[in-house]
């Protein structure tokens, strides 16, 4: 197949997308908080292989706390001001998109 067009709009996957962020991070939301800010897509974004990310934002006081998921070691919330300047892959876009819509 040259050219594919896929959506998926089941309640079980809307249901996930909060219960995905839960499991890695601890702070409870659910699929209702979160606003998609957009797609990233890019054949080359990341070496490891094609890879499409829809990305979220959700709003949540700044005293929640975080915890690392099963597959990180730490976790934590950073001020925009601080941080890294190089970020992996395309991942300063996507803030950048999520911090101006």
């Amino acid at each position: 197949m040259r050219h594919a067009f896929w959506r998926h709009s089941n309640p079980v996957v809307e249901t996930r997308k909060g219960a995905a962020i839960t499991e890695e991070t601890g702070v409870q939301v659910t699929a209702a908080d979160l606003r998609q800010i957009g797609a990233w897509d890019a054949p080359e974004r990341d070496p490891r292989g094609r890879y499409v990310t829809v990305a979220y934002a959700a709003f949540v006081p700044a005293t929640t706390r975080i915890t690392a998921g099963h597959d990180a070691r730490t976790a934590r919330w950073w001020p925009l001001d601080a941080l890294p300047e190089r970020l992996a892959f395309d991942h300063a876009d996507i803030l950048r998109a999520a911090t101006t819509a």
